[in-house]
């Protein structure tokens, strides 16, 4: 072997910024910060941190390293830096430039607000369907991309998720829209979800209209709605600010032709405009894994225009388009600009939120999507907490026991790219110090013997969510003891796993006073001992509590109350004021001027 090399300490450090790869090794982080990799690897264990030459590091690794040597850096994605070389190769240079050949297009309108204040109804009062009926728990839990037609002009409606798990998806409905809907609840008012929609909406620099919903009811106060708006930096036109705010009533439609009217007048005002010709770019809004249709890719086309058979890549998925499916689920032969529809033909599940691009050739097209899914993976490498040393739910209360940080490992599985990326965020937010969370697999599509068989062997709980196991992966899991919790909606899948965390937590108590008394006279009682005559200075005294004797603020014993008197009455309790004879258990030196405090120990709750 090869003997151990160190840099002397004074060697000089690269100047100006360092740009470095996230999960880069040790190997590959040590030469471009002029050190050798068993510099790193002895500072990091001297940090108590044990890793390999060929280990991935984590950030905080690189930076404390970085940080011990002095040296400036920037941390990038794998294949963030390629991405340049990539996108000559797609020819995208001036691809969105404005040309004389913009035309005017539909407006985009991403429909935002809270959960349950009725955004997915006043869509369906809009398009005259129900999509609501087939959502789990009346909750949309993906982003969906609809046309209207008002006055004969087109009109295209994202539709978010309003439940807190879906961030980053209401951010992805931000940044591909014109114009932001706020929908809030007249009864309501604003709501945490609102507050976040909005500071989506601002981010985006999209003009804001507010619907305010539910004016059908009774507690409808659409003033104090726009009260609480004022104060969040929107002042409503009528109260001479410059935001739209329409009252209107998904469920009998009132001020929903309003609604549109001013949709289409803001869109005016902002001259909406893309080139129909050439080829077609823009962003996936979901995707998902169909048993009979393969990968399937809901897209928005932002410019140019799509059409069956072209080659077209998106991230790391590629494909010759097989069919193009509208929102009404008719099959057409291309798509415009602002036309939201579904693709077939991709070789694999695009992510959430990536731009697509027709590709100069299929050949192109191939060899983009294949440097880049090279380079998913290997920023996955690191990602990706494989955690061997993982236990089931049933076994890490003995670890957390014997001192041990424990890992509960987690097999994901999901319907759609963005259910996938909204569980990973919201899971990893339930870790704590003596439980971590490590996701031995995520992915799409239904539960296989594959997922079964990785779960036996790290440990790992299945989570399906909109998925199911077949029947062979079902057989699977109860002989290898593999447990596969299935589930509809996201709020059930985050109070579980958050109820089986805490659940294995060892209970905290803190110790809380609950009186004070003062004795004043001693009694001896035959066969019983001596009791306290005590005035209560503060609290309650209750028999069976825990007592601790102070003598000039000093403890000199703890123990019980054993024996609690009124007068001549057994009494459960006594409050302040008044007085009574204590007996404890096992203490008899007892002194007037003695000061007896009682307390309890409570369970903290854990959050």
């Amino acid at each position: 072997m090869d003997a151990q090399t160190f840099t002397p300490t004074d060697a000089p450090v690269p100047e100006g910024e360092v740009v470095l790869e996230r999960s880069c090794t040790p190997h590959e982080l040590g030469p471009q910060l002029n050190r050798t990799a068993a510099d790193v690897v002895r500072f990091l264990m001297q940090m108590g941190e044990m890793v390999t030459a060929s280990q991935s590091l984590s950030d905080e690794q690189i930076e404390l390293f970085a940080a011990e040597i002095n040296a400036t850096i920037r941390l990038v994605d794998p294949g963030e830096e390629q991405e340049v070389g990539l996108h000559a190769l797609l020819e995208m240079d001036g691809l969105f430039d404005d040309d004389d050949e913009a035309t005017q297009r539909p407006p985009i309108i991403t429909v935002m607000g809270h959960v349950d204040h009725g955004k997915t109804k006043l869509l369906d009062r809009i398009r005259d369907t129900n999509v609501v009926a087939g959502e789990a728990g009346g909750i949309t839990q993906a982003v969906g991309a609809y046309q209207a037609l008002q006055n004969d002009r087109l009109i295209t409606f994202i539709d978010t998720p309003g439940h807190e798990a879906f961030t980053a998806m209401r951010a992805r409905g931000a940044e591909a829209t014109d114009i932001v809907v706020l929908v809030v609840a007249a009864d309501d008012g604003v709501m945490p979800q609102t507050i976040e929609a909005l500071n989506h909406a601002k981010a985006s620099g999209a003009p804001i209209v507010v619907a305010i919903n539910k004016m059908d009811r009774e507690q409808a106060q659409p003033d104090r709605v726009k009260q609480q708006l004022s104060e969040l930096g929107l002042i409503p036109q009528d109260w001479g600010g410059d935001v739209e705010m329409i009252p209107v009533s998904a469920l009998n439609g009132d001020g929903v032709d309003t609604l549109l009217e001013t949709l289409l007048l803001v869109a005016d005002v902002e001259d909406l405009r893309a080139n129909p010709e050439g080829r077609a770019a823009g962003v996936v809004l979901e995707s998902h894994l169909d048993t009979g249709r393969g990968p399937v890719a809901s897209i928005l086309v932002q410019r140019g225009t799509l059409r069956v058979g072209e080659p077209l890549v998106a991230g790391p998925a590629w494909g010759r388009v097989r069919a193009l499916i509208n929102h009404l689920g008719e099959q057409v032969t291309e798509a415009g600009p602002s036309m939201p529809v579904q693709v077939l033909g991709l070789n694999d599940v695009a992510d959430a939120g990536d731009g697509f691009v027709v590709a100069p050739d299929e050949k192109t097209a191939k060899s983009v999507a294949e440097k880049r899914e090279h380079w998913h993976r290997v920023a996955n490498l690191g990602r990706e907490a494989a955690a061997p040393s993982g236990a089931r739910l049933e076994d890490i209360f003995e670890q957390i026991q014997r001192g041990d940080v424990a890992t509960l490992n987690i097999l994901l599985k999901t319907d759609t790219t963005g259910s996938l990326e909204a569980l990973t965020q919201s899971l990893r937010k339930l870790e704590r110090d003596e439980v971590k969370l490590g996701f031995v697999h995520r992915a799409v599509g239904g539960i296989s013997q594959q997922d079964v068989q990785l779960a036996a062997t790290s440990g790992a709980t299945i989570i399906g969510f909109n998925v199911r196991p077949d029947r062979k992966a079902r057989e699977l899991a109860q002989v290898e003891e593999v447990e596969i919790r299935n589930y509809e909606i996201i709020y059930q899948v985050i109070e579980d796993v958050e109820s089986a965390v805490v659940g294995l937590l060892a209970p905290e108590f803190e110790e809380v006073v609950t009186g004070d008394a003062e004795v004043r006279e001693i009694f001896s009682v035959p066969r019983v001992g001596k009791i306290a005559g005590c005035y209560v200075l503060n609290g309650v005294i209750t028999r069976n509590s825990k007592v601790r004797f102070l003598r000039e603020g000093t403890i000199i014993w703890k123990g019980a109350v054993n024996s609690l008197r009124r007068f001549k009455d057994d009494v459960r309790e006594v409050a302040t004021g008044f007085e009574c004879g204590i007996g404890l258990t096992d203490f008899q030196d007892l002194k007037p001027g003695d000061i007896i405090e009682t307390f309890e120990e409570r369970e903290i709750p854990r959050t």
